[in-house]
């Protein structure tokens, strides 16, 4: 005989609340704040409203359908054609050659994931094939999958459109391998970061290149303020235009652009290579023009600084010679012959500038030379009262395309005969002969040009320029 246990309630012996209890035709299990199972005819209800229903480690479920999600086989990366179970999202790795996903027979609801595992879907494509004559998108054939990155989930929805793709990634989102830096104005160029300084400020680098440690070596522009343009009243006497400002660069050759003649790689004190630090940056004004109606000398430039590298101002022009400097002043006409002023002071390789120009001093010949600028020496005053002309820059495309930087100031012209000397390529203010000199463009180190009678051209402020590859 069977024994048996006849109740319609069990309580605890602590405090006499229920953890079976029956009512009627429903059927309670637990109570208070404990999960709860409630029998209801052929309902069954688990748990309670806020609680949780969980499954124990090592447990499976079955029969409770899906919530439009994939399990993920993380212990399995595929590397070769197989065919996919309804239900689970696969890392495919192409990265040894193209295979195949084999979509299960459909059923409504039936959904598959597949993702880009190594990035490599754009050489080596995944085809994902649908069973037999279903379809894909509402055409019964294969869908090739061929853009680096791609995740996409196919979702069986019924005969006539078959697997519907419900969520795409067009690239997988990856922590950069690569140099990671901010500060100034960003802009990218192929597979290049360029961070343009026109003003003072920080590049700092949060994260230097795992890839490689040539990655970390930076190119950069570090050009100088101009020097300012010098200024004469009456006939005895004519103004030098300012030297540029000290132009160097380093062109890494990882990033592909058109360097200037004074690309300094590989030579070792010119290289920068970066650590996760922050790098102050300076960048030179451009010297102050000589004012009339006196004769008076333009100013000096100011330096433009990134790490180690220093570019020299631009020298101005004096009432007698031109200053020193990165590229230095045209000298002043008058009764003697004056020499224009160093360039490439103090010297660096290459070299940062060119001297500016001479003048004659002879009488007539009281024409000013021109500044010196980064490509070539400032034009020297000729017989007959023409001015110098300034000094060429020079031209690098790191910004992404070609600019001159680095002109000289054009020289005033004695007698007229040449009332303009013009300003180097690259910034140089032109010099005049019968009112103001020109000022040197911003952001591009050229020299003012010299006045005559009247005030000089103010110097052109200078520029820093850093570019390395970020992807």
């Amino acid at each position: 005989m069977t024994s048996k246990i006849k109740v319609d309630n069990i309580n605890k012996v602590s405090d006499d609340s229920s953890i079976i209890k029956k009512c009627s035709s429903t059927t309670t299990v637990g109570s208070g704040s404990g999960n709860t199972i409630v029998v209801d005819g052929s309902t069954v209800t688990l748990g309670r409203c806020s609680g949780t229903v969980a499954l124990a480690s090592g447990a499976t479920q079955t029969g409770f359908g899906r919530t439009g999600t994939v399990d993920w086989q993380t212990s399995s990366i595929k590397t070769a054609t197989l065919t996919a179970t309804n239900g689970e999202g696969y890392f495919c790795n192409t990265s040894g050659g193209a295979f195949t996903v084999n979509l299960p027979a459909g059923s409504a609801g039936a959904i598959v994931s597949v993702s880009d595992y190594t990035r490599t879907f754009q050489t080596n494509n995944l085809t994902v094939a649908p069973n037999g004559s279903e379809k894909v998108g509402g055409i019964a054939a294969d869908a090739i999958l061929t853009t680096e990155g791609q995740t996409a989930t196919f979702v069986y929805v019924d005969a006539n459109e078959g697997w519907i793709n419900t969520q795409e990634t067009s690239n997988s989102v990856t922590g950069s391998p690569f140099l990671i830096a901010s500060g100034g104005t960003v802009t990218t160029c192929g597979n290049d970061k360029i961070h343009t300084f026109t003003g003072p400020g920080t590049f700092t680098v949060a994260q230097i290149s795992s890839n490689c440690a040539a990655e970390n070596t930076v190119s950069y522009l570090v050009v100088a303020g101009g020097g300012g343009g010098g200024a004469v009243v009456g006939p005895s006497n004519s103004a030098g235009g300012g030297g540029a400002g000290g132009f160097r660069e380093v062109k890494n050759p990882i990033t592909p652009y058109t360097a200037s003649p004074k690309d300094g790689y590989p030579s070792s004190p010119n290289r920068i290579t970066v650590t996760a630090t922050g790098y102050p940056i300076t960048v030179g004004g451009g010297g102050g023009a000589g004012t009339g109606p006196g004769t008076d000398g333009g100013c000096n430039g100011n330096p433009s600084v990134f790490s180690t590298i220093t570019s020299t101002a631009g020298g101005g022009s004096t009432p007698t010679t031109g200053n020193p400097g990165g590229s230095g002043g045209g000298a002043q006409g008058g009764g003697l012959s004056r020499g224009g002023g160093t360039g490439n002071s103090p010297p660096v390789t290459p070299p940062q500038g060119n001297s500016g120009g001479d003048s004659p001093g002879s009488n007539p010949d009281r024409a000013a030379g021109g500044g010196g600028g980064a490509a070539s020496v400032g034009g020297s005053g000729a017989p007959g009262g023409a001015a110098g002309t300034g000094g060429s820059g020079a031209s690098t495309s790191i910004t992404g395309v070609s600019v001159a930087r680095g002109g000289g100031g054009g020289g005033s012209g004695s007698n007229n005969p040449s009332p303009a000397a013009p300003g180097g390529p690259g910034g140089g203010g032109a010099g005049n002969a019968s009112g103001d000199g020109t000022a040197g463009t911003v952001n591009t180190g050229g020299g003012g040009g010299g006045g005559r009678p009247g005030n000089g051209g103010a110097g052109g402020s200078g520029i820093v320029v850093i570019r390395y590859k970020y992807q």
